[in-house]
């Protein structure tokens, strides 16, 4: 057996919190391949959906959890050209891919059907090493630090779902329904994008929540427990709003969405809604609403996100609240679960990341 590493492992899934930090073989890898130091790990809502089983998506446990994530690279297979030891680089999710597929060969590769993401279907990075492919991964400016920069992936989920499958102009008003990590960087895309009215919607417990969404760019915040979301959007705009984003992770609230968007307005749907209850979809025809799903993301996104990023121009250090180390992985979970914490990162090297 070669180099043992600590990893934060979901080694069942037969009971909530079959998650544990474990010893684990340091990756070997291929021809095509890196072997990463992550100096980062962001922990996504995904991650603590998997830990406590409300996840609606196939695990192949045990699996080391992890999918938001950079660092450097500490070796390089034989047909690796791009990349060299010492680059500080972001890796994609797609972990596998066919490379075959229509999909694959257009550039749409986040939705080939034979996809395997990291942390999930293959091992990720809640680990000191990681194994990855060349073709996932991006170099990042030395003035980017990893505890920003493995925010890239989020980040790109919020471009792919308001600057790719929507389409905001400057002037549009533009509703995001759930203040979670994903919901207030698609606020911020949205905001970047121009979209003024700007509204994010959560419940009174996701009150500090919302305050960060005003620090992001929303010009209104709205507690649906105390206040009627529909009065608020109806008084900026009779016809509703132009855009609606459904962030909140459940399936309910898309029926607010498409009682909410004008007609030819555009509704867009990203993240995953465990449960499954009966949607009105009669708005959505008699309105001639666009319903856009939105997945993962690809290559150009990537580059231009982590140009924003490096820029300063997401506000991303807001949305952090917790730094720790894979030993104190369980607390970066509970403080996201519990909702006290918007985005824990882990720091598998430690507060001074790999050496170069």
């Amino acid at each position: 057996m070669g180099a043992m590493q600590p990893a934060v492992v979901q080694f069942g899934l037969d009971q909530p919190l079959q998650v544990a930090l474990r010893d684990v073989p340091v990756p070997e890898i291929g021809p095509a391949d890196v072997l990463l130091a992550v100096g980062a790990a962001s922990v996504c809502g995904s991650d603590v959906h998997q830990a406590y089983l409300t996840h609606s998506w196939p695990v192949n446990a045990p699996v080391t959890l992890g999918h938001e994530f950079g660092g450097v690279v500490a070796q390089v297979g034989a047909d690796v050209k791009a990349f060299k030891e010492g680059d500080r680089v972001v890796s994609e999710t797609a972990a596998y891919i066919c490379g075959e597929c229509l999909l694959c060969r257009t550039g749409r590769y986040n939705l080939c059907p034979t996809r395997k993401g990291f942390g999930y279907g293959i091992d990720g990075a809640m680990a000191q090493y990681v194994r990855v492919p060349a073709r996932c991964l991006h170099h990042i400016p030395d003035t980017l630090p990893f505890d920003i920069a493995c925010l890239t992936e989020p980040h790109c989920v919020a471009y792919q779902s308001m600057c790719v499958n929507a389409d905001i102009k400057p002037g549009d008003l533009v509703v995001v329904l759930g203040p979670g990590p994903i919901g207030l960087l698609c606020a911020k895309m949205a905001a970047l994008s121009g979209a003024y009215p700007l509204v994010v919607a959560g419940r009174a417990a996701d009150r500090g929540r919302l305050e960060v969404a005003r620090e992001l760019g929303a010009t209104h915040v709205v507690d649906v427990d105390n206040q009627s979301l529909e009065e608020v959007v109806r008084a900026l705009d009779p016809l509703g709003a132009d855009v609606v984003c459904d962030a909140s992770g459940a399936s309910r609230p898309l029926d607010a969405a498409l009682q909410m968007c004008k007609p030819d307005g555009t509704v867009v749907k990203v993240g995953w809604s465990p449960d499954l209850v009966p949607i009105n979809l009669n708005p959505l025809v008699q309105k001639a609403v666009r319903l856009h799903g939105s997945f993962s993301h690809n290559y150009p996104v990537w580059e231009r996100v982590i140009s924003l990023l490096a820029a300063g121009r997401t506000g991303a250090e807001k949305v952090v609240g917790l730094r720790t180390d894979l030993e104190h992985w369980h607390e970066a979970f509970e403080g996201m679960h519990s909702g006290q914490v918007i985005k824990s990162v882990l720091l598998p090297h430690g507060p001074e990341g790999p050496k170069r």
